[in-house]
Order: structure tokens, then C-alpha cells, then sequence
């Protein structure tokens, strides 16, 4: 795993545990939140070091 890979993990699981502390995510909707926020952070991170490469 690389350490982008690593980082979107992280950050997804940071994310979930906070909404779940607030209350606006329950822990039985754990799997399909996590899921959707991890492809939504992985393709938001990657689509920016695209067009970051592509500005140089």
C-alpha cells in the first residue's frame, strides 16, 4: 500500500469516527459510509495530483 493509499485510509477513518462521535452516522451504517467516503477522498486526492502534474 502506498503511502497515498495510507493517508486516504486514514483520513476516511477520521472522518467516520468524528461522525459517528457527533451523532450523524450511526455504527450500523458504518460499511456503506466508509465505503463512499474513501472513494470520494481517493478520487478528490487524485484528481488533484493529476492536475497538479499537469500544471508543471
Amino acid at each position: 500500500m502506498s503511502s497515498i493509499d495510507e493517508l486516504i485510509l486514514k483520513t476516511t477513518k477520521e472522518i467516520v469516527v468524528k461522525f459517528i462521535e457527533l451523532g450523524r452516522l450511526s455504527p450500523s451504517n458504518f460499511h456503506s459510509a466508509f465505503k463512499e467516503m474513501y472513494q470520494t477522498i481517493a478520487e478528490t486526492v487524485k484528481d488533484a495530483s493529476e492536475a497538479s502534474s499537469t500544471k508543471e
